[in-house]
């Protein structure tokens, strides 16, 4: 390991770091702008320049390498002088329009200006203009502000795969943009925005709301997909201004997709924000005791087997075992947390897990992809798969529809006779999985949601146990299940599956359609056909006013991710937790509360009064959720159902990345990018691979 000198001070680092991760290393602050931690160096914006003795002028520490004997000086006279001189030139065509910028209070160049730069500047000529640049309606564009970091177009080729970005031109007259003008095509483009050290990439539908030091910040979770991913909440008063990435290596790193971001705006559209009932064929407004007493003498005298429960994807684990707890209370078997029918075996945990984990992917070498598209299903995992791509010696074969994914794919074709195949171990990419040392298989809901899910779950557990993807030696398991649904891994490990002699989602709506079920009750359940609810008595809880209150006889309102304290498990199964950041509107409720209020009303009360109490109930059902922020390792076993898959093939589960929930459905700006992914567009998005 080389040994340096910095500052004085002789230090030992490892080989094949730069000057300004050793200077890092031992709490030296380096300024930079082009630099960032996840990207390819660019060493242009000269902002680190350091004094190496014996160089022959001044170094730039995020591009040299360490070497033996090197010895640096980063705070001497002549280190702070070549800073300001940077700095001068770096605000020469800057506009310094700091009091109308969004990036004011939270800017790189603002805050090291104050700290290295110069007292006052001396550029007399004319500054430059830039025009705007239309990136969609996502990215608001302020160009003369640009210093040519880079930062955007490296995120956009290395790390978002959709190489759309560039710098035409050179010197004075160089611009980034893109080479065509057209929208951004990436589910993750809103990370552009963080990364840009200066104020030429702002958010669009934030542009001119607040000032960071006005928003009260929150630490919370993202539950518009199952990947979970780590966000703080920037609200003001009681609305919810934006939604920004929080660090978890172990989850979504520092990124988030462009839904999770922007799809905010959604919380104060179409809100239930109190409880209505259905009155001479039309919802009115009532109070909860009025709510509640509609409930009540509606469910007078029906018989446990005629009431069923459906608990949908945005649903929280405290509601869900509230919910669960009810319907056993009233003798009710019907209930299911498995929307689109998914074939999923909750008898075994790690058959409904993403195992790996979303870090432990960048240790496999071969991925299998069966009936998913993650770039749209889970973009922030697509990108760690693009990642352990990027990095080389890694092959992905799917199983599915063809689509960018955004790095190098083998399509094995759209048939399940694929799975046979190589179940059998008699296809050409049989070779590569039975090469590998760290294989690994990604099912998704469109293998899964379909009348034969439970045969492709169990030929796809044969592929595993076949090529040998989980191994108890060095404790590899290779074998995953990749969720669309926040609240389905914390469902099933809560069992909100069919007791015994209980009906599934669809036997739900079969069994409403033909008056066996008179009662049905959705937790916030919006994405099945509730056109097939026939005559039931339907009870919605739920934050949106979507397709299931448009249905429902009695509403009760509810409370929305980011305005209650609420569990959920993500698709590799690690417990997390959301943290209130405003309040419910109006009279809406978290939604164990309500659950737990209706109990007393139907004279069944549930036996837990406040939240701890809640959650120790929760661990009482499964220890799992014990272990908040960590994966609990399942232990393999059978799971699936052997039997004859049908012919007809794949497809994602996902047709509108932008409009898979009541919350993005709600957005206006989630709006405006479904119209235009959905508007044809002369461009060719192909990745470089």
């Amino acid at each position: 390991m080389p040994k340096l000198t910095i500052d004085g001070r002789e230090v030992e680092v490892e080989p094949g770091l730069t000057v300004l991760q050793a200077c890092e290393q031992v709490g030296i602050e380096i300024p930079r702008f082009c630099y960032h931690e996840r990207l390819s160096i660019a060493g242009n914006c000269r902002m680190c320049l350091v004094d190496m003795e014996r160089a022959p002028k001044p170094v730039a520490s995020c591009a040299m390498p360490v070497g033996e004997g090197m010895v640096i000086h980063t705070n001497t006279e002549k280190v702070r002088k070549m800073r300001k001189g940077v700095m001068e030139f770096l605000l020469i065509n800057h506009p310094l329009d700091c009091p109308i910028c969004d990036q004011g209070g939270e800017c790189d160049l603002q805050d090291q200006a104050m700290a290295y730069g110069f007292d006052r500047g001396r550029f007399q000529e004319n500054k430059r203009a830039v025009e705007d640049k239309d990136l969609g309606p996502l990215i608001a564009t302020e160009m003369t502000r640009c210093i040519h970091c880079t930062r955007c177009i490296r995120f956009a080729t290395e790390v978002a795969g959709v190489p759309e970005l560039g710098a035409t031109g050179r010197g004075e007259a160089m611009e980034v943009g893109t080479y065509v003008e057209h929208a951004l095509t990436s589910e993750l483009s809103g990370n552009m925005i963080d990364l840009c050290p200066v104020g030429a990439l702002t958010s669009k539908p934030y542009a001119f709301a607040a000032r960071p030091w006005e928003l009260h910040k929150t630490q919370s979770i993202d539950v518009l997909d199952a990947v979970g991913s780590n966000v703080r909440v920037d609200a003001r008063g009681p609305e919810v201004l934006r939604v920004l990435p929080r660090l978890n290596e172990e989850v979504n790193e520092e990124w988030i997709s462009d839904k999770t971001r922007f799809a905010c705006d959604g919380l104060k559209r179409r809100r239930l924000d109190r409880a209505y009932v259905r009155r001479d064929g039309r919802l009115v407004e009532a109070t909860w005791q009025e709510a509640f007493a509609a409930i009540a003498e509606r469910l007078d005298g029906v018989a446990g087997p005629r009431i069923a429960a459906i608990a949908g994807d945005l649903a929280d684990c405290e509601a869900m075992v509230a919910l669960k707890d009810l319907m056993a209370a009233l003798g009710s078997p019907h209930v299911d947390c498995r929307q689109d029918g998914a074939k999923l075996d909750p008898g075994n945990r790690a058959g409904y897990l993403f195992n790996t984990t979303i870090a432990g992917i960048e240790q496999a070498d071969v991925c299998l992809l069966v009936g998913t598209n993650p770039r749209i299903e889970a973009a922030v995992l697509n990108s760690r798969l693009r990642k352990r791509f990027v990095m080389g010696g890694f092959t992905v074969g799917v199983i599915g529809e063809a689509a960018d994914l955004t790095y190098r794919t083998e399509i094995l074709g759209n048939d399940p006779a694929v799975i046979e195949q190589l179940a059998a171990g008699k296809h050409p990419f049989a070779e590569r999985l039975q090469a590998a040392h760290w294989p690994m298989v990604i099912v998704g809901m469109g293998a899964l949601a379909r009348p034969d899910g439970a045969a492709v779950l169990a030929a796809c557990r044969t592929i595993a146990e076949r090529f040998e993807m989980v191994r108890e030696a060095d404790g590899w398991n290779g074998f995953n299940v990749l969720h669309t649904a926040a609240a389905r891994v914390g469902g099933l490990d809560l069992g909100l599956v069919p007791g015994e002699g209980g009906r599934d989602v669809a036997g739900i709506l079969d069994g409403a359609a033909k008056g066996e079920v008179e009662v049905v009750y959705l937790l916030g359940a919006d994405e099945i056909d509730t056109g097939g609810l026939g005559g039931a008595f339907v009870i919605y809880q739920g934050h949106h006013g979507d397709a299931g209150a448009s249905r429902a006889d009695v509403i009760l309102p509810g409370a929305a991710y980011t305005e209650k304290n609420a569990t959920y498990v993500n698709t590799e199964g690690r417990v997390q937790r959301t943290a209130r950041a405003v309040f419910p509107p109006g009279q809406g409720r978290e939604d164990w509360t309500v659950l737990r209020a209706l109990s007393d009303a139907l004279g069944r009360p549930l036996p837990y009064d406040n939240l701890g109490q809640v959650r120790d109930r929760l661990t009482e059902v499964n220890p799992v959720f014990a272990a908040v922020g960590d994966v609990v390792p399942a232990p393999w076993g059978p799971f699936g159902a052997a039997g004859k898959m049908e012919a007809a093939p794949f497809a994602s589960p996902v047709a509108d990345f932008y409009g898979t929930d009541p919350i993005s459905r709600a957005s206006p700006t989630m709006a405006e990018c479904s119209a235009l992914c959905a508007a044809p567009q002369d461009r060719k998005t192909g990745t470089d691979g």
